[in-house]
């Protein structure tokens, strides 16, 4: 991965972050998968107890304010 500081605003755009995301090789998206994984089991350690979830039926829409 390539590390670099910025301070332009549109970098931090959804567009911007997939566009990153999609320059990592698999090896890196696992990295950060897991990263990420350990993050929300450090914050919420229940995380794994929760065992209720259903599947969404149908589409699912994202809207955002431009």
């Amino acid at each position: 991965m390539e590390f670099k500081i910025s301070h332009n605003r549109s970098d931090e755009t959804i567009e911007a972050k997939v566009n990153w995301f999609r320059t990592l090789i698999l090896s890196e998206r696992m990295d950060m998968l897991c990263a990420y994984t350990d993050l929300a089991l450090e914050l919420n350690p229940q995380l794994p107890d929760k065992k209720y979830a259903q599947q969404t039926k149908g589409c699912i829409q994202i809207i955002s304010a431009a």
